[in-house]
């Protein structure tokens, strides 16, 4: 069979695989770059923005935005400079060599370059009424949202590093912070826990666990907390709630493939986001656990757009 022939798929100059600012902010500079790149954007397009009520901190937007607005402008610009667009999942990637090879189900798709933009997920505590009050009062990102609860009590669920950052965090905005914990010890720092005990705002309420969130159509108002030694549940006012059990980078489909760190986010070299493929590059919070706001998942998607285009420069002289 030629190589012509209409079987053998065209190679991309760049594929883009995610969808939220990262992936849309490459997506905008390596189409205006002329690269014509294709975004496989995942059947749940748009990233945890999609979830987000309000954007107050994204410059540019003087009254705020909602996150799923803020997406649409973002992929009307891309789509406006000539990125096509997949609204399918990635099954499966091969970048043992070039062209990278990139499936959705039995479809084949060849690229020079790709950009992983695939983000992560909150951990959530799985309650069907945590999902229902999402964006309503129940809340994955304090420095996100922290300004919507002045003068409220709020709690905060979880006992690492990130608990604690958040609960110190709300304490600015809100009148008081409850942390509710499992177990009867945090596994934070030290540093971290001393500066929540000594914080009058904030109260701990150990070894309990949320066993539901109360509200109404306005949005939440409540939750039940259930004491996991006595089994005791008890109704406590909240207007908001905070869940701080971590994030789970979206990097099953590049397990074995591309190194990452022990936390399971990208490894990419310092000041750059380069993989240890050459010619893959990563952007977002798929390999950013530190900052996960959406104005630097857009500058990292600005940072790797360029390397793709001067990667593939330096390919063709």
């Amino acid at each position: 069979m030629s190589a012509n022939s209409s079987t053998t798929p065209k190679i991309e100059n760049t594929i883009i695989i995610g969808s939220g600012p990262a992936g849309l902010t490459s997506a905008i500079y390596t189409s205006r770059a002329q690269l014509a790149p294709l975004m496989i954007e995942g059947e749940e397009a748009g990233g945890q923005l999609m979830i987000t009520t309000d954007v107050e901190n994204y410059p540019g937007f003087d009254h705020g935005i909602t996150g799923p607005d803020l997406i649409s402008v973002m992929r009307k610009q891309a789509e406006r400079f000539g990125t096509r667009f997949i609204t399918k999942n990635v099954t499966k990637v091969d970048f043992s060599q070039r062209p990278f090879k990139v499936w959705i189900r039995d479809e084949l798709h060849l690229a020079k370059t790709v950009i992983i933009s695939t983000g992560a997920s909150a951990k959530l505590l799985g309650l069907p009424s945590e999902k229902n009050y999402m964006s309503r009062g129940v809340s994955a990102c304090a420095t996100c949202d922290g300004a919507f609860f002045k003068n409220v009590e709020v709690g905060v669920v979880g006992g690492g590093d990130t608990a604690m950052e958040e609960a110190n965090f709300l304490t600015r905005f809100a009148s008081k912070v409850y942390v509710i914990h499992r177990r009867d010890t945090f596994r934070a720092s030290k540093i971290m826990v001393d500066r929540t005990l000594k914080n009058p705002k904030i109260e701990v309420i150990w070894d309990t666990e949320v066993a539901e969130v109360l509200g109404d159509a306005k949005g939440m108002n409540a939750v039940m907390l259930k004491n996991l030694k006595t089994g005791v549940v008890v109704k406590k006012d909240l207007q908001g709630l905070f869940i701080a059990i971590g994030h789970q980078p979206n990097t099953k489909l590049f397990q074995g493939i591309l190194d990452t760190h022990e936390n399971g986010y990208l490894k990419t070299m310092p000041g750059t986001t380069k993989t240890n493929v050459e010619g893959v590059f990563a952007a977002g919070d798929v390999q950013d656990h530190y900052y996960r706001q959406a104005i630097t998942a857009a500058g990292t998607g600005c940072m790797a757009a360029i390397e793709v285009e001067r990667w593939l420069e330096s390919q063709e002289m």
